[in-house]
């Protein structure tokens, strides 16, 4: 029961990753507010784990919508202790064809959203006397890749906004820490041209496999929880190896 007594929000938590992560976190103690732009998915997800989880509908790039979200935290559960920043889009073109609307949704979704995320819950997780901010970038966020440019852009700028509100953050007992995924099992692994790509990035792979979802989940309970205590501002990286020799 490693975050007994948390209260945590998770974006993008009706499927994939994020459901993943909302599953152990209850197993955990947590109590969750599953988030998601499709309610109906996570109001399916929050029935199936029980009392200690509920769901709400979240656009994480409208700051209203947020502020909502951590107020209807605070009446169900409590404080906000705990933020999972883990909503994300990919959309994976060559320059030429990536498109203004293409680079503008995901700076929305992967950027923003972090962005508004965090500004958010820092009042709420005052009020707790801390909390733990967990940001997923991924390794576009630390290196990048052909056809990845919107979204490695983004993912970089959540490895700084990162670090920028540790530092800022730290004073109030509020750390801040960015996960950087290789290559998961989850659907946005399987679109498409993108799952083609996955086939032959999986052989350059030291471990030699994708990860399973489990394996980020296990990573972003041991940063939300007490044992990372005097961890902050860090990037963690849970890729099999992928990028260890660049």
């Amino acid at each position: 029961m490693k975050l007994q007594n948390k209260v945590a929000i998770i974006t993008g938590a009706a499927q994939g990753m994020g459901a993943m992560h909302a599953r152990k976190f209850v197993e955990e103690g947590a109590k969750v507010v599953i988030t998601d732009i499709n309610l109906e998915a996570a109001q399916k997800l929050a029935d199936e784990l029980g009392q200690n989880a509920i769901a709400l509908k979240l656009n994480v790039s409208k700051a209203d919508n947020w502020k909502e979200v951590v107020e209807k935290t605070e009446e169900k559960f409590g404080p906000v202790t705990v933020l999972v920043n883990n909503a994300g889009i990919g959309i994976f073109k060559p320059l030429e064809e990536l498109t203004e609307e293409d680079f503008r949704l995901t700076f929305e979704i992967d950027e923003l959203g972090v962005f508004l995320g965090m500004k958010t819950v820092v009042p709420s997780m005052k009020k707790a006397n801390g909390g733990s901010i967990v940001n997923i970038s991924s390794v576009d966020g630390l290196v990048s890749a052909p056809t990845a440019i919107a979204y490695s852009a983004s993912k970089h700028a959540v490895t700084g906004m990162t670090k920028g509100a540790a530092a800022e953050l730290g004073q109030f007992n509020i750390r801040v820490n960015s996960v950087h995924p290789g290559v998961i099992e989850s659907p946005m692994a399987e679109q498409g041209d993108v799952a083609e790509i996955i086939k032959k990035l999986e052989q350059d792979i030291p471990l030699r496999r994708r990860a399973k979802t489990e394996e980020v989940s296990n990573l972003v309970i041991y940063l939300a929880s007490d044992d990372s205590s005097y961890s902050t501002g860090s990037q963690f990286v849970v890729d099999g190896g992928m990028i260890s020799d660049l």
